[in-house]
């Protein structure tokens, strides 16, 4: 199936910036794209971008990886939770989280309340590919990535499928992706 090519003018993208009254959280699997979509995504908006994940890091002063292995998993997501919190009350833009951060309750509740989830779903082929570039993603150091995300994907999916926009990223350029998400948001406004 062939989808038409997408084109917003400045004008159409403008408005929907102006009619946005919360930040857009892009939530997601590792390697669906939330970062390098999301940042394209902000810069459309002329809005600013916050990866939590980053903000997590800075405000540690420590690699995400070495607080999963020096306090856990729980422990992080705490964290995590209050780092978005923190990232939704200081700015409307674009927010990208960790992977896990949606399958969380209390922090899904808060993006839900307080701000615009938009799910990227990606195919597992493509999260594969994408997730080898880097070697910081703790979840996948111990074991098969393909069987790890496979798992992680059907575990999740009803966690993601409470975010009220849904954006497939396996196809197409970050410009393509964010001008689906944004002529998504658009009919959700």
């Amino acid at each position: 199936m062939t989808q038409a090519p997408l084109a917003l003018s400045d004008a159409e993208i403008a408005g929907i910036a102006r009619r946005l009254d919360r930040p857009l959280v892009l939530v997601g699997l590792m390697g669906a794209g939330k970062s390098t979509v999301g940042r394209r995504l902000a810069a459309l908006l002329d809005a600013s971008f916050m990866d939590a994940d980053e903000e997590i890091e800075r405000s540690a002063n420590r690699a995400i990886a070495e607080i999963f292995e020096e306090f856990g998993e729980e422990y992080f997501r705490d964290g995590e939770r209050r780092v978005i919190a923190r990232l939704m009350d200081e700015d409307y833009g674009v927010i990208a989280t960790g992977g896990g951060a949606f399958v969380n309750a209390e922090t899904r509740a808060l993006i839900l309340e307080r701000g615009l989830a938009v799910w990227l779903d990606c195919d597992i082929d493509t999260l594969v590919k994408r997730t080898a570039r880097r070697d910081t993603r703790p979840l996948l150091r111990d074991g098969d990535p393909r069987e790890i995300l496979t798992r992680l994907k059907d575990q999740r999916a009803a966690a993601y499928s409470a975010a009220p926009i849904r954006v497939v990223t396996s196809q197409g350029s970050q410009d393509i992706t964010s001008l689906r998400i944004l002529e998504a948001v658009d009919a959700w406004l």
